[in-house]
């Protein structure tokens, strides 16, 4: 569906983010990506998203390469961005319409859509937002925000959604809702998370990036997680000293973060 060859990225004035990063998602893959702050996680969705392009390497979507200028062709712009949809970590940049009812309906209205008053009602009630659909967005707190950022874009029935920590602003009944609704759909995924417990729910595939986005492994997911030396080297476990009866020990914890 989508690939990376040799990806380099990096801000002005500051050290590479990514350096030579190559990745292929296939159709129907659920993908987390997995590493400490830093490491390029929020870049590398980003650069899928045709919201940055790379310094160096190329971009393929389903096999035609992605730039900006093959974004400018007629019609390729609206059809790749109903296709391959980004959830941002921080929700508030996603939301600027008056309600949340013209929020919803913002993104069929501009790339085309039938029904926008039935599908705004089918994934209000989905997500559980129906009575803030009057509601100002600014307003919300940030667990509605995200609900109300994800039910926009899944209202366009993406092929490919890129989420960014999605979990962030989530109470835990909505977060299992989340899994159920996404883990169990013919959706491709790719999930940055600093959540274990959630890769272990949503995903099937791991790829843990460690500095400069380097890959320290690409596989199944129980495996990633089963492997403490592993997390420990991507800074997403650490070391923790305890006293047992005057004896000092030495554990290895990792740790959900929001």
């Amino acid at each position: 569906m989508i690939e990376l060859r040799d990806i380099s990225f990096g801000w002005p004035d500051e050290v590479m983010l990514l350096n030579r990063f190559s990745l292929t998602v296939r159709p129907g893959e659920k993908v987390v990506l997995l590493g400490a702050n830093g490491c390029g996680k929020s870049t590398l969705l980003k650069l899928m998203n045709g919201l940055l392009e790379p310094g160096a390497g190329e971009i393929f979507w389903r096999g035609e390469k992605l730039t900006r200028a093959a974004l400018r062709q007629p019609g390729k712009a609206a059809a790749f961005r109903r296709a391959c949809v980004l959830l941002f970590q921080h929700p508030e940049a996603m939301l600027f319409n008056p309600s949340v009812r013209e929020e919803l309906s913002y993104g069929l209205r501009q790339l085309g859509g039938e029904n926008i008053e039935g599908a705004v009602g089918k994934w209000a009630r989905l997500l559980s937002i129906e009575a803030l659909l009057d509601k100002a967005p600014f307003l919300l707190s940030g667990g509605q925000k995200q609900k109300v950022a994800l039910a926009c874009l899944l209202i366009l029935d993406p092929e490919l959604l890129l989420l960014d920590e999605p979990s962030s602003s989530l109470d835990p009944a909505t977060i299992g809702r989340l899994v159920d609704l996404l883990l169990h759909s013919n959706k491709t995924l790719v999930v940055a998370t600093h959540n274990l417990s959630l890769a272990a729910e949503l995903g099937q595939r791991a790829v843990v990036l460690g500095k400069e986005g380097r890959i320290l492994f690409d596989g199944p997911v129980a495996q990633a997680l089963g492997d403490m030396v592993l997390l420990e080297q991507a800074g997403l476990a650490h070391r923790h000293g305890h006293q047992h009866g005057g004896v000092g020990h030495v554990h290895v914890h990792t740790h959900d973060w929001k």
